[in-house]
């Protein structure tokens, strides 16, 4: 954790993270004409997940907290084993994003990615719409930047919860936000 800045001294009922998940610094695909184009170590740096499950996420967690985590396929299993090892229960999938363009899979091509949401505890109350769809239909834009539909309906779902964005690159009203890239 030497390259990020110890995480905030304050406790949280809704955690929404996107971590930086190594693919061993492979390229995920072959952009078109055979050009390399995918890979996360090409835009930010990734952290294995033994080193991400020592982090003490607990920490900063209240009693009654929702960890909201991305995944893509390939990390499904690490992501549900990263969840655990900060103190959380695999709960579901809370929304499915259909990105709109599929990249080469090895067995499929991919378009969606997954955001699982975990729990300690009870989840968090006073609760706000509970009419929330899991799939998110969007466009695929930059490079792992997700569509913030999904943290708007995390904010109707949890309207008055204390809430932070782990690997945030910009900044949020009602959120706090901690990470390397943030604007």
């Amino acid at each position: 954790m030497a390259l990020y800045a110890p995480f905030p001294n304050k406790k949280y009922s809704i955690i929404y993270a996107d971590p930086p998940w190594d693919y061993k610094g492979q390229l995920q695909h072959t952009g078109s004409g055979g050009k390399e184009s995918g890979g996360a170590v090409r835009h930010y740096p990734t952290v294995p997940v033994s080193e991400m499950k020592t982090w003490d996420v607990a920490s900063m967690s209240e009693e009654n907290c929702l960890l909201f985590m991305w995944s893509s396929s390939p990390h499904l299993d690490q992501a549900i084993q990263l969840g655990k090892a900060w103190g959380f229960q695999w709960a579901t999938v809370a929304f499915v994003w259909d990105k709109q363009r599929p990249n080469p899979g090895f067995y499929t091509m991919s378009q969606c990615e997954l955001c699982l949401v975990f729990r300690r505890g009870k989840i968090p109350q006073p609760r706000g719409a509970r009419n929330m769809r899991q799939l998110v239909q969007v466009k695929r834009t930059r490079h792992s930047e997700k569509p913030d539909v999904v943290r708007e309906r995390i904010e109707k779902m949890f309207p008055q919860q204390r809430k932070i964005e782990l690997f945030a690159r910009k900044r949020y009203r009602g959120w706090d936000a901690w990470g390397l890239e943030i604007h």
